[in-house]
């Protein structure tokens, strides 16, 4: 009998798996957000498909206010449906395209329990790529005390695999 066909209910949730995501996932959102202390934002590059996510996200969220994501708006049923339909477009294109990814709600805040959403990886890089190029991270720099400023005048594209 295939395994995937028994019922649900006789699946448990790992709890080692599910703690090794949460340090995974943690110590993604301090290395990022380590980098906005450390870069000017403009010139950031998520992944080698940057322009790619940037000109489809725009494309198809033409309105969405990335400097304050609210997540009711984002993951109600509507956008739910318009989300998925955009991150299975990077399937094959960006590595661990639907792993949960830490995201900050607002521009201004740190990573916390108030201001954290739960996304999917590719949906992260639309906004902060979005974010990123619309100036709207630079303030991170201006506000926190980061652990690295060894290149807060750094002027040319830096690639950072986050």
């Amino acid at each position: 009998m295939d395994v995937l066909s028994r019922p649900a209910d006789e699946f448990v949730n790992d709890e080692t798996l599910e703690h090794m995501w949460a340090a995974r996932a943690m110590e993604h959102s301090d290395i990022y957000f380590n980098v906005l202390c450390s870069v000017d934002t403009r010139w950031l590059r998520l992944t080698p498909h940057d322009d790619l996510i940037y000109t489809h996200f725009r494309q198809d969220f033409s309105d969405l206010d990335v400097k304050y994501i609210k997540e009711d708006e984002i993951k109600n049923n509507t956008n739910k449906a318009r989300w998925r339909l955009f991150c299975e477009k990077f399937k094959t294109i960006v590595e661990d395209y639907s792993f949960g990814t830490l995201m900050r709600a607002d521009t201004k805040g740190d990573y916390s329990e108030e201001n954290t959403i739960l996304v999917p990886r590719v949906q992260f890089y639309a906004i902060e790529i979005a974010r990123n190029r619309e100036g709207l991270n630079n303030e991170v720099k201006k506000r926190y005390k980061c652990a690295s400023k060894s290149n807060l005048q750094t002027e040319h594209k830096t690639e950072v695999a986050v």
